[in-house]
């Protein structure tokens, strides 16, 4: 038997492939490199600091509850960087008025009554057709899967899924509530409708209990650092060794010789890997393995283009009526914007006093065509969007359009199953290779960095 170290390649920078290399500097008896090819690692973490701003471009928090996040910056040395959002009430954007979100909705299932009753937001029609979810038999037969539009709609009504459950559920997935799996995005629904007989016995079953007063201290259910989420990116390529590092490597193919794994670069060198942890978007993915016929369904796997906006002010510019830190849009609403956060009131941390900070959301799945616009007409556009629902004065101190085409992959009905499929052909034909992150189990931060650290705790022990 051999003492040779296990080479492991990890695929992509992003958080993903961060958290993997991560665990590989821990680990013994191994020696990894990380490949990516841009000139930066974080993948779609990007933070700007400008003149006292912290300006996220892609994601902005993680869920607090979800603790693979947290835990990895206590690792680094975070921790005390990690800061909670301020609380505060939300609103769902609907005609040319902002709603309150009821109080008790959970991604917009009611679970207390009298918010639910007492709302404008719908119709005496829509209330009472919510309420028949109390008596349906259960939605989904066993192991089937079906849309999340299917699910919710027969369970609480059209009124309540177009006006409250999609535009919070879009805000996720950024994706058709029609075309979403059930089973992929949100399978605890799935359970709860079975065990209670009624998604909003279950929530409210199950739910934690909230405080009767949101008072300005209650922490939020999100967490970020107080330098943004690339410092976190930073922290963690501190701790790697560079040598164990390329980047603007552009890698043309991933092939099987033998017992191992032959990477080759656009250059024309190849390398020699022992285990390949594979962290891309998954059409590069297939782009990289495509001598196998196992990942067809990562080629055609759709993606959702969309945009951030970030507006900022002077604080006298902005006169806002709402107490609150932002809204989605009812995409029955005439507006282009599908979401505004109020950072400002959301995350005190990213804007120096005396400014406000806007960050709003373009681009939907069935026309991202605005994305494709100039920024200054994208800037014009939000502009006359967020007017119409708050007075504004004059042009913003600066901007920042930030495009992200094809970057949200579409967990689409049967995508579990498919996936299961391709580990399934990948564990028989390919064994050695480690497919994971956002285009797999789970979109969130700390989702892709379980999906990272379970790749190595496997290869760890098959050791």
């Amino acid at each position: 038997m051999s003492n040779a170290k296990k080479r492991i390649a990890v695929i992509g920078g992003g958080i993903t492939g961060l958290a993997a290399a991560y665990r590989l500097e821990q680990a013994e008896g191994v020696e990894y490199q990380l490949y990516e090819k841009a000139d930066r690692l974080g993948g779609k973490i990007q933070t700007e600091l400008v003149d006292g701003f912290v300006i996220e471009r892609g994601p902005d928090s993680f869920l607090a509850r979800k603790e693979s996040m947290s835990r990895l910056a206590r690792e680094v040395g975070m921790e005390s960087e990690l800061l909670a959002n301020d609380t505060g009430q939300a609103y769902v954007l609907k005609g040319e008025r902002l709603y309150p979100i009821p109080g008790g909705a959970v991604m917009g299932i009611p679970t207390e009554i009298k918010p639910f009753l007492s709302t404008s937001l719908f119709s005496t029609a829509g209330k009472l057709r919510a309420a028949r979810d109390l008596f349906l038999s259960p939605t989904v037969k066993g192991n089937e899967d079906i849309s999340l539009g299917h699910f919710f709609r027969r369970r609480l009504g059209d009124e309540v899924v177009d006006h409250l459950v999609e535009p919070l559920l879009s805000g996720i997935y950024a994706g058709d509530l029609n075309k979403l799996s059930l089973k992929a995005t949100f399978p605890h629904f799935q359970q709860l409708e079975q065990k209670y007989g009624s998604l909003v016995r279950g929530i409210k079953a199950t739910r934690t209990p909230q405080p009767k007063a949101m008072d300005k201290k209650s922490k939020g259910m999100f967490l970020s650092f107080r330098q943004g989420l690339e410092s976190f990116v930073h922290a963690i390529e501190q701790q790697l060794d560079p040598a164990s590092v390329r980047k603007n490597a552009d890698l043309s193919f991933i092939r099987k010789e033998g017992e191992r794994y032959l990477i080759g670069l656009a250059d024309g060198t190849s390398e020699s890997f022992d285990h390949i942890i594979m962290t891309t978007p998954p059409h590069v993915t297939a782009q990289l393995l495509s001598a196998y016929p196992y990942f067809d369904y990562l080629r055609e796997m759709e993606a959702t283009t969309v945009a951030t906006v970030a507006l900022a002010f002077k604080e006298e510019a902005v006169h806002n009526p709402y107490e609150g830190t932002g809204f989605v849009a009812s995409k029955k609403s005439p507006y282009t914007i599908t979401a505004c956060t109020w950072t400002h009131k959301k995350w005190q941390h990213s804007t120096p006093p005396g400014y406000a900070l806007l960050r709003s959301y373009v681009g939907r799945p069935d026309d991202s065509s605005i994305v494709e616009q100039s920024d200054e007409e994208i800037v014009e556009t939000v502009l006359h969007d967020l007017k119409q629902i708050m007075e504004i004065e004059g042009q913003p101190e600066f901007f920042r359009v930030t495009r992200w085409r094809q970057s949200m992959p579409q967990y689409h009905v049967g995508h579990t199953f498919k996936i299961a499929k391709i580990k399934e052909d990948v564990a028989r034909n390919l064994p050695g290779l480690h497919l994971c992150g956002a285009a797999f189990e789970g979109v969130g931060l700390p989702d892709c960095i379980d999906q990272g650290e379970a790749a190595v705790a496997r290869i760890i022990q098959t050791s």
